[in-house]
């Protein structure tokens, strides 16, 4: 007679990963991570949670999820992994909730675009309610809610983990291979470094496209083409949600403003005294670094 296959047999025989899925914020993050867990048959069960029944039985019905439900504790309770998709200035509360519900094994992450003021707000290693692991996946869009979402999305994109000294190996292992599951590259880095180096590529952008745009006046709007529009494309990003990460980063992002300004008073320097060779080794060097990104 033989042995019934374990249920960690029967999910490696299919692919899946993890069991129960959560995914707290089902907007264009959380929603592209529901579309990609079900387009790779990643998890048995992807569970939305929200705050809009509504919003939530939409998504379900467009096949983003297949589970809606405005009760976190409820859902950490049968939670496998959970992955909070909600505003940074929401997330630590979020993880709170959950760690207080869920299970000791449980796997608790987020998607949040700042890293160390919620990893200093919330309890680090393993608890009787599982872990948490912060997570970064470098990937989004100017647009918004799980109608824009898209199963490609992390599809070779880089993930930032920022497990602290206290982590479980075995549980950054497990986050690694998950984020690997859905097309990411993982690096390891802490949340300082993270913040800092976020705060120059990602931040200080955001910050530069919208000041540019505010620059412009209403009756030049239809002289703008290709050139304003891609530099400012980012602009249009959820207000909100920017407001939330700027703040969350604040002194990085003041430094990094800082470091702005001063490369923007060369050029105004090598314009107003009308040095070519200035002028040009700022642009090529501008060339260069842009032409390395590929």
């Amino acid at each position: 007679m033989h042995d019934e296959p374990t249920l960690a047999t029967i999910l490696a025989m299919n692919r899946i990963l993890e069991s129960t899925v959560v995914i707290v914020g089902v907007g264009l993050m959380g929603g592209s991570l529901g579309l990609a867990l079900k387009a790779r048959g990643l998890a048995r069960r992807v569970v939305g949670v929200g705050r809009d029944a509504a919003r939530l039985e939409a998504a379900r019905s467009a096949g983003v999820i297949d589970e809606g439900v405005t009760d976190l504790a409820a859902a950490a309770r049968e939670a496998d992994l959970v992955v909070c998709c909600t505003p940074v200035d929401r997330i630590a509360a979020d993880v709170q909730v959950v760690l207080t519900h869920g299970r000791p094994r449980l796997l608790v992450t987020d998607a949040g675009s700042t890293k160390r003021t919620i990893c200093q707000s919330v309890p680090s290693g393993a608890l009787p309610g599982g872990e948490f692991i912060g997570s970064h996946p470098l990937a989004g869009s100017h647009k918004q809610g799980f109608e824009s979402a898209d199963a490609n999305l992390f599809q070779d994109r880089v993930c930032i983990l920022t497990p602290l000294e206290n982590a479980t190996a075995s549980q950054v292992e497990r986050l690694e291979r998950f984020w690997a599951a859905v097309g990411m590259r993982t690096l390891r880095m802490t949340p300082e470094a993270h913040d800092r180096g976020l705060a120059r590529t990602s931040h200080l952008p955001h910050v530069a496209a919208c000041a540019v745009a505010n620059t412009l006046p209403a009756e030049l709007a239809e002289l703008t083409a290709t050139g304003f529009r891609d530099t400012t494309r980012i602009a249009a990003g959820d207000v909100n949600l920017w407001a939330a990460i700027l703040l969350a980063n604040g002194p990085e992002v003041v430094a990094a403003i800082a470091e702005l300004e001063e490369c923007l008073a060369r050029y105004r320097q090598a314009i107003q005294e009308e040095s070519r060779e200035s002028l040009k080794m700022l642009l090529q060097q501008a060339k260069t670094t842009r032409e390395s990104l590929g």
